[in-house]
């Protein structure tokens, strides 16, 4: 299981004195404890996943601004813990692995404009979960329903 994973990669950077791996850690450590303390759950690894999934997307958009704000220290931080943080992802797809899974799910799905694209999102996310940027693919499947 990946939580049992994150937590004795936390103990060994503890052992080795990795200071910002552990810092990373900890940070997806208590996420996950967040989440299962507020709806009185165990995670299994897909709720993992979609936990790092949307860690990874706030240190993206922290990184864009740190940037424009010419705070670049603390961009180089976010995008070491994305680094961290992606270790736990599944592999990711290719861009024609992309293509074909939206081809796939617009035929399937029956879809032929905007209004469909729930439909189509709904199919590709559990495919996809962790190994797109779920925001690409949008971008991506919004072109194909409006061409």
């Amino acid at each position: 299981m990946l939580k049992q994973r994150i937590q004795d990669d936390v103990k060994a950077a503890m052992k080795a004195r990795e200071k910002q791996r552990l810092g990373t850690l900890r940070l997806i450590t208590a996420a996950i404890k967040q989440r299962e303390v507020d709806e009185r759950i165990e995670l299994n690894d897909d709720q993992v996943l979609a936990i790092l999934e949307k860690m990874i997307k706030q240190r993206r958009d922290s990184i864009a601004q740190y940037q424009q704000a010419g705070r670049d220290e603390l961009a180089v931080q976010e995008q070491s813990e994305i680094e961290i943080i992606q270790d736990y992802m599944p592999e990711g797809l290719s861009t024609e692995e992309i293509n074909s899974l939206i081809e796939e799910a617009i035929a399937s799905s029956g879809a032929s404009a905007m209004k469909d694209m729930g439909k189509v999102m709904g199919q590709l996310k559990p495919k996809m979960q962790g190994r797109a940027d779920m925001g690409q693919v949008s971008a991506l499947v919004k072109q194909k329903l409006s061409g």
